[in-house]
């Protein structure tokens, strides 16, 4: 696929993706920004070869900022406002991110606010930088309240209180705080996030795509009730054992160690073993 923008830099290495936001002074989601996002995720969805993107930003001190709060004031509201039939169209953004077959990585050094940190909730993991990253939820100062899926979803990735304190005061979130709230999976020194996504990037692209595909799928399924993942779970899994690629790599796996004492103490590598390095490097 081409995969051509202007405010996003797209560069594609094997399976893996990895995506640059560029719309100076502060990655704000400008009308234009955000219709490429959209055209890039309807892109993503439907590449059959990918298996991992990442989004990360040119500036070190923003990822992505608020919606265009000028785009929001020229909206129309000389009407009643109705219950819609259908998602809105940051909703649908979001949506997409989250259920697509992909595993989507957001790489946030810097701050990320208000749109762009609902849109960076419905990604499958996010790393930040030990006291540089910074998470706010502006609206309700603004008059208004998060409507890109923000509360709803900040309440199922953080919990109710939290997600009550973050969007009530519209304070700052420190990169400390949000990994121990489950809002980052981790923190690092600047030098150290952007090797760590790669190389997680790359060993997830090196396994077999159907398992990591389906791995989402299911994961997703945690939103149902317990039975009903359950059983989508167990679907999928009867999915997956019948491919050639499960049984290939379960055979190699006993080859090369698997189920000894000194194979089962270096589970890690063994993992590693069974993965396609060539995946992720172009």
């Amino acid at each position: 696929m081409a995969y051509e923008f202007e405010l996003l830099k797209v560069l594609r290495r094997g399976r893996v993706a990895t995506i640059t936001i560029d719309n100076p002074p502060v990655n704000v989601i400008t009308m234009a920004l955000f219709a490429e996002l959209d055209a890039l995720s309807t892109e993503l969805k439907a590449d059959p070869e990918l298996t991992v993107v990442v989004l990360r930003s040119a500036d070190p001190d923003f990822f992505l900022a608020h919606f265009d709060v000028s785009a929001i004031l020229d909206r129309r509201i000389d009407f009643e406002p109705q219950r819609d039939a259908q998602l809105k169209p940051f909703h649908a953004l979001c949506e997409r991110f989250r259920t697509m077959n992909k595993v989507i990585i957001a790489q946030i050094e810097g701050r990320v606010g208000g749109g762009g940190s609902e849109l960076s909730a419905a990604f499958d993991m996010r790393f930040g930088v030990r006291g540089r990253t910074r998470i706010n939820q502006m609206e309700v100062p603004l008059g208004i309240l998060p409507g890109g899926t923000g509360t709803q979803r900040l309440p199922r990735l953080i919990g109710r209180g939290r997600a009550m304190e973050l969007i009530l005061s519209g304070d700052d979130m420190d990169a400390e705080t949000a990994e121990r709230w489950g809002y980052l999976n981790r923190i690092f020194e600047p030098d150290e996030i952007g090797p760590h996504v790669e190389r997680l990037a790359k060993r997830i692209a090196s396994f077999s795509p159907a398992a990591v595909r389906l791995a989402k799928q299911s994961i997703n399924q945690s939103d149902k009730p317990w039975l009903d993942g359950l059983f989508e779970e167990a679907y999928l899994f009867e999915q997956l054992l019948r491919t050639e690629a499960a049984r290939t790599n379960m055979r190699r796996f006993l080859e090369i160690g698997g189920q000894t004492r000194a194979g089962e103490l270096r589970m890690n590598e063994l993992c590693a073993e069974l993965g396609d390095d060539s995946q992720g490097d172009g």
